[in-house]
């Protein structure tokens, strides 16, 4: 029997979610191509898996300026610590809504595997 879901390859980085490869078995669908991670996003008709990768990108992106910024505070070099302030927020909900998504593909994944059963 195979799995209309093998496995969702972009957020194999969280946790919880190791062992997961591509989304596999969507056909009849226009403009869904093969995933894979390393695809650029660009254009209307991009794959989930091309906005996955540039999402996560974007997270991991904005908790390492974070992560600058407070190494900055931290020496007294950052002229204004509000700076650090909106970048750790901003780091804080993109990471946030991250987790909301994976919990939600999780449990997508999980219901499908139900109505296979």
């Amino acid at each position: 029997m195979t799995s209309p879901i093998s496995a969702i390859g972009a957020v194999s980085g969280l946790s919880g979610v190791s062992g997961l490869s591509g989304v596999s078995g969507v056909s009849g669908v226009s403009g869904v191509g093969a995933a894979t991670g390393a695809e650029q996003v660009s254009g209307p008709n991009t794959d989930f898996a091309g906005m996955l990768s540039k999402g996560l990108e974007s997270v991991q992106a904005s908790q390492a300026n974070a992560s600058d910024l407070a190494v900055q505070v931290a020496n007294g070099t950052l002229q204004d610590p509000a700076q650090y302030t909106m970048a750790a927020t901003e780091a804080s909900l993109g990471l946030q809504l991250t987790m909301a998504i994976r919990n939600k593909a999780v449990e997508a994944f999980q219901e499908i595997m139900r109505m296979q059963a």
